[in-house]
């Protein structure tokens, strides 16, 4: 067994916080973290998180961590939300997740006009 620290509720929030830009809202019985758009959720007993993946990186974690990542059921799901019970995860692996998440999530890019 490696000495990895398993991460909860209170280190995702502070490590979504970090992330720049990051705001803390209420989002229906769970705590939503978002800079553009959300891209994670905690819920209520700090357990789960759901984080948004692109598809193809949902299809992996949850491939080669089962019991760390599962797809959201439904729709969600198949638009990359995937659950993560966090007493499974370590803490340096939850902020690669959670970092991937909101780099998904920062405001598109505007193409056209520049202004001068």
């Amino acid at each position: 067994m490696t000495s990895t620290e398993m991460a909860n509720g209170k280190d995702l929030r502070k490590t979504a916080l970090s992330l720049e830009g990051t705001t803390e809202a209420p989002h229906f019985d769970r705590t939503a973290f978002r800079v553009a758009r959300i891209y994670a959720t905690l819920a209520a007993d700090g357990r789960t998180a759901n984080i948004k993946l692109l598809p193809e990186e949902q299809e992996f974690k949850c491939t080669m961590a089962p019991t760390v990542f599962v797809s959201v059921p439904g729709g969600w799901g198949q638009q990359g939300w995937t659950t993560v019970t966090l007493a499974a995860i370590g803490r340096a692996e939850l902020k690669d997740v959670l970092t991937m998440a909101w780099s998904h999530a920062q405001p598109k890019r505007r193409v056209g006009r520049t202004s001068r």
